[in-house]
Protein backbone atom coordinates (compact mmCIF):
# COMPACT_ATOMS: atom_id res chain seq x y z
CA UNK A 1 0.00 0.00 0.00
CA UNK A 2 1.04 3.58 -0.57
CA UNK A 3 0.56 6.10 2.20
CA UNK A 4 0.72 9.85 1.72
CA UNK A 5 1.49 12.28 4.49
CA UNK A 6 1.33 15.98 3.63
CA UNK A 7 1.79 18.95 5.91
CA UNK A 8 -0.57 21.92 5.76
CA UNK A 9 2.17 23.88 4.04
CA UNK A 10 2.66 21.14 1.46
CA UNK A 11 -1.08 20.85 0.81
CA UNK A 12 -1.41 24.62 0.48
CA UNK A 13 1.59 24.71 -1.83
CA UNK A 14 0.19 21.90 -3.95
CA UNK A 15 -3.19 23.63 -4.14
CA UNK A 16 -1.55 26.91 -5.11
CA UNK A 17 0.49 25.18 -7.78
CA UNK A 18 -2.62 23.51 -9.19
CA UNK A 19 -4.45 26.84 -9.22
CA UNK A 20 -1.55 28.49 -11.04
CA UNK A 21 -1.47 25.59 -13.49
CA UNK A 22 -5.21 25.90 -14.10
CA UNK A 23 -4.92 29.64 -14.74
CA UNK A 24 -1.96 29.13 -17.06
CA UNK A 25 -3.82 26.38 -18.94
CA UNK A 26 -6.91 28.58 -19.29
CA UNK A 27 -4.83 31.44 -20.67
CA UNK A 28 -2.99 29.08 -23.04
CA UNK A 29 -6.22 27.62 -24.40
CA UNK A 30 -7.68 31.10 -24.87
CA UNK A 31 -4.58 32.25 -26.73
CA UNK A 32 -4.66 29.19 -28.96
CA UNK A 33 -8.40 29.37 -29.60
CA UNK A 34 -8.25 33.09 -30.33
CA UNK A 35 -11.81 33.77 -29.13
CA UNK A 36 -12.21 35.40 -25.75
CA UNK A 37 -15.84 36.53 -25.87
CA UNK A 38 -18.89 35.67 -27.87
CA UNK A 39 -18.84 38.07 -30.84
CA UNK A 40 -20.56 41.32 -29.87
CA UNK A 41 -21.30 44.75 -31.29
CA UNK A 42 -20.11 48.10 -29.96
CA UNK A 43 -21.97 51.34 -30.65
CA UNK A 44 -22.60 54.78 -29.17
CA UNK A 45 -25.82 56.73 -28.67
CA UNK A 46 -24.44 60.12 -27.48
CA UNK A 47 -25.00 59.03 -23.89
CA UNK A 48 -22.77 56.01 -23.46
CA UNK A 49 -21.00 53.19 -25.18
CA UNK A 50 -23.34 50.31 -25.91
CA UNK A 51 -21.67 46.93 -25.65
CA UNK A 52 -23.70 43.92 -26.68
CA UNK A 53 -26.89 45.95 -26.34
CA UNK A 54 -26.16 47.40 -22.89
CA UNK A 55 -24.97 50.88 -21.93
CA UNK A 56 -21.66 50.67 -20.10
CA UNK A 57 -19.54 53.07 -18.11
CA UNK A 58 -16.04 51.74 -18.55
CA UNK A 59 -12.89 52.36 -16.54
CA UNK A 60 -9.64 52.05 -18.46
CA UNK A 61 -6.04 51.52 -17.43
CA UNK A 62 -3.11 52.42 -19.64
CA UNK A 63 -0.42 49.82 -20.25
CA UNK A 64 2.15 50.61 -22.93
CA UNK A 65 3.42 47.17 -23.83
CA UNK A 66 6.95 48.14 -25.02
CA UNK A 67 7.70 49.75 -21.66
CA UNK A 68 7.67 46.31 -20.02
CA UNK A 69 8.88 42.85 -20.93
CA UNK A 70 6.34 40.27 -22.14
CA UNK A 71 6.93 38.36 -18.89
CA UNK A 72 5.59 41.37 -16.98
CA UNK A 73 2.43 41.82 -19.04
CA UNK A 74 0.19 39.24 -17.28
CA UNK A 75 0.89 40.74 -13.85
CA UNK A 76 0.32 44.31 -15.07
CA UNK A 77 -2.97 43.29 -16.68
CA UNK A 78 -4.08 41.37 -13.58
CA UNK A 79 -3.31 44.32 -11.29
CA UNK A 80 -5.26 46.64 -13.59
CA UNK A 81 -8.24 44.29 -13.42
CA UNK A 82 -7.97 44.02 -9.64
CA UNK A 83 -7.96 47.82 -9.50
CA UNK A 84 -11.34 47.95 -11.23
CA UNK A 85 -10.39 48.42 -14.88
CA UNK A 86 -12.70 47.12 -17.59
CA UNK A 87 -10.49 48.22 -20.48
CA UNK A 88 -6.77 48.30 -21.18
CA UNK A 89 -5.67 51.23 -23.32
CA UNK A 90 -2.47 51.27 -25.32
CA UNK A 91 -0.84 53.00 -28.24
CA UNK A 92 0.65 51.19 -31.22
CA UNK A 93 4.26 52.36 -31.46
CA UNK A 94 5.14 53.01 -35.10
CA UNK A 95 8.88 53.51 -34.63
CA UNK A 96 9.12 50.21 -32.77
CA UNK A 97 7.03 48.27 -35.26
CA UNK A 98 8.61 49.69 -38.42
CA UNK A 99 12.17 50.83 -37.59
CA UNK A 100 13.05 50.53 -41.28
CA UNK A 101 10.48 51.37 -43.92
CA UNK A 102 8.70 48.20 -44.98
CA UNK A 103 10.46 46.03 -42.37
CA UNK A 104 8.14 45.22 -39.49
CA UNK A 105 8.87 44.07 -35.96
CA UNK A 106 6.20 42.28 -33.93
CA UNK A 107 8.45 40.33 -31.60
CA UNK A 108 9.53 40.62 -27.97
CA UNK A 109 8.38 43.86 -26.39
CA UNK A 110 6.63 44.71 -29.67
CA UNK A 111 4.54 41.54 -29.87
CA UNK A 112 1.29 43.49 -29.90
CA UNK A 113 -0.76 40.43 -30.85
CA UNK A 114 0.40 38.53 -27.78
CA UNK A 115 -0.35 41.54 -25.59
CA UNK A 116 -3.87 41.96 -26.96
CA UNK A 117 -4.57 38.25 -26.54
CA UNK A 118 -3.41 38.39 -22.92
CA UNK A 119 -5.81 41.26 -22.32
CA UNK A 120 -8.64 39.23 -23.84
CA UNK A 121 -7.77 36.11 -21.86
CA UNK A 122 -8.12 38.20 -18.70
CA UNK A 123 -11.69 39.11 -19.61
CA UNK A 124 -10.86 42.76 -20.31
CA UNK A 125 -11.55 44.90 -23.36
CA UNK A 126 -8.91 46.83 -25.28
CA UNK A 127 -8.78 50.34 -26.70
CA UNK A 128 -6.09 50.44 -29.38
CA UNK A 129 -4.73 53.89 -30.15
CA UNK A 130 -2.95 53.44 -33.46
CA UNK A 131 -1.63 56.97 -33.46
CA UNK A 132 0.39 57.38 -35.51
CA UNK A 133 1.58 60.14 -33.17
CA UNK A 134 2.24 58.88 -29.64
CA UNK A 135 1.75 61.57 -27.01
CA UNK A 136 3.28 59.57 -24.17
CA UNK A 137 6.77 60.95 -23.59
CA UNK A 138 7.93 58.53 -26.28
CA UNK A 139 10.94 59.26 -28.47
CA UNK A 140 10.07 61.33 -31.56
CA UNK A 141 6.36 60.98 -30.79
CA UNK A 142 6.46 57.40 -32.02
CA UNK A 143 7.33 58.44 -35.56
CA UNK A 144 10.08 56.32 -37.15
CA UNK A 145 13.19 58.37 -37.88
CA UNK A 146 13.13 57.45 -41.57
CA UNK A 147 9.79 59.26 -41.92
CA UNK A 148 11.49 62.66 -41.88
CA UNK A 149 13.41 61.74 -45.04
CA UNK A 150 10.28 61.11 -47.13
CA UNK A 151 10.32 63.79 -49.87
CA UNK A 152 7.88 66.62 -49.30
CA UNK A 153 6.59 65.31 -45.97
CA UNK A 154 5.10 67.52 -43.26
CA UNK A 155 4.06 65.83 -40.04
CA UNK A 156 0.53 65.87 -38.64
CA UNK A 157 -1.06 68.06 -41.26
CA UNK A 158 -3.02 67.78 -44.50
CA UNK A 159 0.04 66.56 -46.36
CA UNK A 160 -0.19 63.84 -49.00
CA UNK A 161 3.14 62.06 -48.28
CA UNK A 162 2.36 62.01 -44.55
CA UNK A 163 -1.18 60.74 -45.07
CA UNK A 164 0.02 58.01 -47.42
CA UNK A 165 2.61 56.75 -44.94
CA UNK A 166 0.16 57.03 -42.07
CA UNK A 167 -2.50 55.09 -43.98
CA UNK A 168 -0.04 52.32 -44.74
CA UNK A 169 0.87 51.85 -41.06
CA UNK A 170 -2.70 52.12 -39.79
CA UNK A 171 -3.84 49.55 -42.37
CA UNK A 172 -1.02 47.22 -41.30
CA UNK A 173 -2.18 47.26 -37.68
CA UNK A 174 -5.89 46.98 -38.52
CA UNK A 175 -5.24 44.07 -40.88
CA UNK A 176 -3.14 42.36 -38.21
CA UNK A 177 -5.91 42.66 -35.63
CA UNK A 178 -8.47 41.34 -38.11
CA UNK A 179 -6.29 38.42 -39.22
CA UNK A 180 -5.81 37.40 -35.58
CA UNK A 181 -9.59 37.65 -34.92
CA UNK A 182 -9.13 40.30 -32.23
CA UNK A 183 -12.01 42.67 -32.96
CA UNK A 184 -15.15 42.48 -30.81
CA UNK A 185 -17.30 41.33 -33.71
CA UNK A 186 -14.87 38.43 -34.13
CA UNK A 187 -14.95 37.47 -30.45
CA UNK A 188 -11.85 39.48 -29.58
CA UNK A 189 -11.21 42.16 -26.94
CA UNK A 190 -10.67 45.19 -29.22
CA UNK A 191 -13.74 47.39 -28.79
CA UNK A 192 -12.38 50.71 -30.08
CA UNK A 193 -9.67 52.15 -32.30
CA UNK A 194 -8.37 55.68 -32.05
CA UNK A 195 -6.54 57.41 -34.88
CA UNK A 196 -4.85 60.82 -34.54
CA UNK A 197 -5.56 61.46 -30.89
CA UNK A 198 -4.67 64.68 -29.05
CA UNK A 199 -4.73 66.71 -32.24
CA UNK A 200 -5.33 70.45 -31.95
CA UNK A 201 -6.92 72.32 -34.82
CA UNK A 202 -6.55 76.08 -34.64
CA UNK A 203 -7.72 78.77 -37.02
CA UNK A 204 -6.88 82.43 -37.32
CA UNK A 205 -9.71 84.87 -36.64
Amino acid sequence: SLSLSLSVEQMFGARTSLQCLAVALTVHLALVAGEFFKPFNVSYDHRALIIDGKRRMLISAGIHYPRATPEMWPDLIAKSKDGGADVIETYAFWNGHEPVRGQYNFEGRYDIVKFVKLVGSSGLYLLLRIGPYVCAEWNFGGFPVWLRDVPGIEFRTDNTPFKEEMQRFVKKIVDLMREEMLFSWQGGPVIMLQVVGQFLISVSV
